[in-house]
């Protein structure tokens, strides 16, 4: 099962990692479906809301949804002891003065592949995998956390047991979570789903 919060959201956590340079210990949250309700829209939930908590007791709010009619940010912002920032408004706010940065704004998609065809050109190794492997654990462990409703700590998600992968990987296998006779996919319910 992947999710919205691992499909779409994970860019938005991954951002909150790199400004940490960490990944989070553990997560708290809530999620459901409360309009997307359709065999169409398999099992997964129309909104999240994610506590996550990282070693150094500091927090991150994350909150996605996929419900129209519904006012649609997708940024990131962080308030710490000397100040909040809007990153995706390059803007910090501090009690000493505002800073705005006014340089050039590249498109983030195109400096990243900017960046690995230098690296190829130049022969040298460019792996951006460690921070891939923590953002999309980071997105998991929030899924796990909403369709659970209950505490998970990285290393209790990391050691989950819960197989959700198909019995083979081949295009013609089954998912491994399949629909009931009237096309309804089980969907997770906090306080009764397993996830670890």
């Amino acid at each position: 099962c992947g999710d919205h919060i691992n499909e779409q959201h994970i860019h938005n956590l991954d951002v909150s990692n790199w400004l940490k340079n960490a990944h989070p210990v553990k997560a708290n949250g809530m999620g459901g479906r409360q309009v997307r309700t359709g065999n169409d829209h398999g099992q997964i939930f129309d909104h999240h809301m994610v506590e996550f908590t990282y070693a150094d007791g500091s927090t991150m709010l994350s909150e996605c949804r996929h419900i129209l009619g519904c006012d649609n940010i997708v940024d990131e912002f962080a308030t710490g002891t000397k100040g909040k920032a809007h990153i995706g408004g390059y803007h910090i706010t501090m009690p000493d003065g505002d800073w705005q940065y006014t340089g050039p704004k590249a498109d983030p998609y195109q400096v990243e592949h900017d960046d690995l065809f230098a690296a190829i050109r130049k022969g040298e190794r460019y792996s951006e995998v460690e921070y891939g492997a923590h953002s999309t654990m980071t997105s998991i462990l929030g899924r796990m956390a909403t369709y659970s409703g209950k505490n998970v700590t990285w290393d209790e998600a990391i050691n989950s047991e819960i197989d959700l992968s198909p019995a083979k990987y081949d295009f013609s296998a089954d998912p491994p979570v399949m629909p009931d006779a009237e096309g309804k996919y089980p969907v997770p319910v906090p306080g009764k789903t397993k996830v670890v």
